[in-house]
């Protein structure tokens, strides 16, 4: 649970609250430097949802100490973002295929034209 953050200088220090059943709760901060934030175009309100991911992980490999969310953690966030946008981009796609050629996938498309009285005809 985030508990807050401290500004420094060019970082930002987010707190959490580590309960962990049958120990004492206590406290841990992840270290945040903004120039990353700004160099990968992450938005600052997915700091601590990152931050809590970086401690989480950290924690299950029994880091102790100081926890500073690394480069490498905002540039897997934008492969990740990057990746759905393309699957959603593709899904737009397939779709929009589908929708203009008028038939499911398998099947002959066939085009309606109008003729001169008006009523249309289906053209194989």
């Amino acid at each position: 649970m985030e508990l807050g953050f401290d500004q420094l200088q060019n970082a930002r220090a987010f707190r959490f609250e580590v309960v962990v059943k049958g120990a004492t709760t206590m406290q841990a901060v992840v270290v945040a430097v903004m120039a990353l934030f700004l160099e990968y175009r992450v938005g600052i309100q997915d700091g601590p949802s990152l931050c809590a991911a970086r401690l989480t992980a950290d924690l299950e490999q029994n880091v102790e100490g100081n926890h500073v969310l690394p480069a490498d953690d905002l540039r897997g966030l934008c492969e990740r973002r990057a990746a759905a946008e393309g699957k959603r981009v593709e899904m737009r796609r397939v779709a929009g295929r589908r929708a203009s050629t008028g038939s499911e996938p398998g099947q002959p498309s066939r085009a309606v034209r109008g003729t001169e009285n008006g009523l249309s005809e289906q053209v194989p």
